[in-house]
């Protein structure tokens, strides 16, 4: 059995991680994990044959090959291992959580500190057990900085994840009626959240926080923490800012103490602007110049279906459809009804992980929607089905037979919103539009 330290020199000679024998980089480290339908040991032998360098398993009837390494458990050995390389890196982590807007925020923090520092980011939403490792192991000496998403959908994950990333700063992006039925409700999305802030706070590490809102406020004052960096409307704050307009892209204004600023962001939905001022804060935060934060701002083109603006040749399309719970479902309707524009059509799919809640809460969402009289109004899957005697609509089971509607009943010059969980992969409609 290899231990941490043995395994970590192999590591650092073969420092890319690969966990898919379909995505196999040649003198790659390939760890075999297990899932509810899968063992990836059983694809062991055929990574290194595919180019891996070693690949780490924890079946010893497989430990055919010198290049195959035997460990206890692969996750608990990839935890371990990206928890070493952590404690090698002597650069700020921002850790960041939130119930919406952790991506989008993350995103838009990389590309302002980009504009200064050799900067590292979550790829994609690698943001859990399995993907924060893989996250630390891609930081290499070059980086200056580093941003960690961390997601989570129980209590204790944050608080584990933190354990990996070791941040130095944090940022809460906001908490929001997110996998209620994993967290046991919406106090427990906060204390699930607030994790974050227990772990600055033991290890003396700074939180930005936005003042606007009461839930962070309420929860950093609870954690007593000893550096806090503020952001928001107030004048006192580092960093204050305001809406300019949001029709469709936002633009908005902002103030330090040596002066007040505007940018226009490639991203629509006022639920933006704290995200898009939470990234101004820490850039300015880390010594970046109003001309380096505006530069990363406008610079950026989401490209990620979170709040993406997309001009088709029939239609405007709010692609929102990554994910989805009551909390962005109200914000991205809300934001809809601020837009200007003549035709609009909602277009709207399940949420999921919402638990005894998931009744009452779809059909808030359903009544939220249909008070803003678009012209057309779709509601996909079996959550939303069970409301379509009391709410005028169309209602349809799957998107497979949304798509025939759409097919037979085009939908052209309008202002649409395409949104939902991603497991109701509504991409699918896109083409349509």
């Amino acid at each position: 059995m290899m231990r941490t330290e043995s395994l970590y020199e192999l590591y650092l000679k073969h420092p890319i991680v690969c966990t898919d024998t379909r995505n196999i980089i040649a003198g790659c480290f390939f760890f075999a994990l297990k899932g509810e339908n899968f063992d990836a040991n059983t694809f062991a032998v055929k990574a290194v044959e595919a180019g891996a360098a070693f690949a780490v398993i924890d079946n010893p009837d497989i430990e055919t090959d010198p290049r195959l390494i035997l460990v206890p458990d692969v996750l608990t050995a990839l935890q371990e291992l990206a928890k070493h390389h952590r404690s090698q890196l002597n650069i700020p982590v921002i850790g960041l959580t939130g119930s919406n807007g952790k991506t989008t925020t993350k995103e838009l923090i990389n590309a302002i500190l980009a504009e200064k520092y050799r900067a590292f980011a979550t790829k994609g939403n690698l943001n859990n057990h399995i993907g924060v490792p893989i996250s630390i192991l891609s930081i290499t000496s070059e980086i200056e900085i580093a941003v960690i998403e961390m997601g989570a959908n129980h209590q204790r994950e944050i608080e584990f994840l933190c354990t990996i990333a070791q941040p130095t700063h944090g940022l809460i992006s906001n908490v929001g009626m997110a996998h209620l039925d994993g967290f046991g409700g919406f106090e427990g999305v906060k204390k699930g959240k607030a994790e974050l802030y227990a772990y600055l706070k033991v290890n003396h590490g700074t939180a930005f926080i936005y003042r606007n809102n009461p839930y962070l406020l309420e929860m950093s004052k609870a954690a007593a923490l000893n550096k806090v960096v503020y952001y928001g409307s107030e004048k006192e704050d580092p960093i204050s800012g305001a809406l300019i307009s949001t029709d469709p892209l936002i633009k908005l204004r902002w103030k330090n103490s040596e002066g007040e600023y505007q940018v226009s962001a490639n991203l629509t939905g006022t639920y933006n602007f704290e995200n898009i001022l939470a990234a101004i804060c820490i850039g300015q935060y880390f010594e970046l110049s109003p001309t380096q934060i505006n530069g990363g701002l406008a610079g950026y083109l989401p490209n990620n279906n979170r709040s993406q603006i997309t001009k088709t040749v029939n239609n405007t399309v709010i692609c929102d459809f990554y994910n989805a719970n009551p909390s962005s479902m109200t914000a991205a309707l809300n934001n809809l009804e601020q837009l200007d524009a003549a035709n609009k059509a909602i277009i709207i799919g399940d949420m999921f992980e919402l638990g005894p809640e998931s009744a009452a809460q779809h059909q808030l969402i359903a009544k939220q929607a249909e008070a803003l009289n678009a012209k057309l109004l779709i509601f996909i899957g079996n959550h939303f089905l069970s409301n379509k005697e009391q709410i005028k609509g169309l209602f349809f089971a799957s998107p497979k037979e949304a798509l025939a509607y759409l097919t037979a009943s085009p939908v052209k010059n309008s202002m649409v919103l395409l949104k939902g969980s991603r497991g109701m992969a509504l991409e699918q409609l896109l083409p349509l539009l």
